[in-house]
């Protein structure tokens, strides 16, 4: 049975291996998972994802948010299933076909996430890059469409805040995992750069399968006490 601290996705996102590794060692028991992405893999390689499987029960969430020609990321899907993670992320592009590479190249061993919209996106960054304003100013509107183009690839589901992931649960059905980063627990005022943010609660209300949490417990005076926090506060509601 999933418990409450399996909901929680911890990023390291951090500048060097040795404080990965650190994080690591003191949370692997306390989250569901470690979320490797773009620095720390380009620092560390497949060394990290390694390191986290022998540490503990806590699963790999590779999140390389890859966006290139099929082939390529076919290939490169393929590499990805020797590191033995249980996700990794494709962005939902220009066309279905990248997706279905990735697909394809997981030969089933890896769940393949599409990336919606990041989160720290907002409608007036989509109309400045050209969006339309049917979509840019629909912001569930444009992760709906690729979610079902990402659905329609196979995916195992898709990437997106806790904003949108009630009408993705609703319109792509329960069994499509939904991973929702901007996460900020009520306790935890600091601006960033996200801007579509729910609270753990919220998230896990809507229908979020997982939530990715960084910088309230990364920056606590003690992460692994603030992680157990949110983990009893997840409790709550399922």
């Amino acid at each position: 049975m999933k418990q409450a601290k399996d909901y929680i996705v911890f990023p390291l996102d951090v500048p060097s291996t040795q404080m990965a590794k650190n994080y690591v060692k003191i949370l692997s028991e306390s989250v569901g998972m470690f979320k490797v992405g773009l620095e720390l893999f380009i620092r560390s390689g497949p060394e990290i994802t390694h390191f986290i499987r022998d540490s503990g029960p806590a699963k790999v969430f590779l999140d390389l948010k890859l966006h290139d020609i099929p082939t390529t990321v076919l290939r490169a899907v393929e590499g990805v299933v020797d590191l033995g993670v249980a996700f990794a992320t494709v962005h939902c592009g220009e066309t279905s076909r990248m997706l279905e590479a990735a697909v394809t190249g997981s030969k089933g061993k890896v769940g393949i996430l599409g990336v919606t919209v990041l989160t720290s996106i907002s409608s007036e960054d989509l109309f400045a890059a050209g969006f339309k304003k049917a979509l840019s100013d629909d912001m569930p509107k444009l992760v709906r469409k690729k979610a079902v183009m990402a659905k329609a690839a196979g995916c195992a589901g898709v990437v997106c805040s806790g904003l949108e992931v009630e009408m993705i649960k609703k319109d792509l059905g329960q069994d499509f995992i939904v991973v929702t980063p901007g996460i900020r627990p009520v306790w935890d005022d600091r601006g960033d750069d996200q801007r579509r943010v729910t609270t753990p609660t919220q998230a896990i209300q809507s229908g979020s399968d997982y939530i990715v949490i960084g910088r309230p417990i990364r920056d606590a005076q003690d992460p692994k006490v603030a992680a157990v926090r949110i983990a009893e506060e997840i409790e709550t509601v399922i």
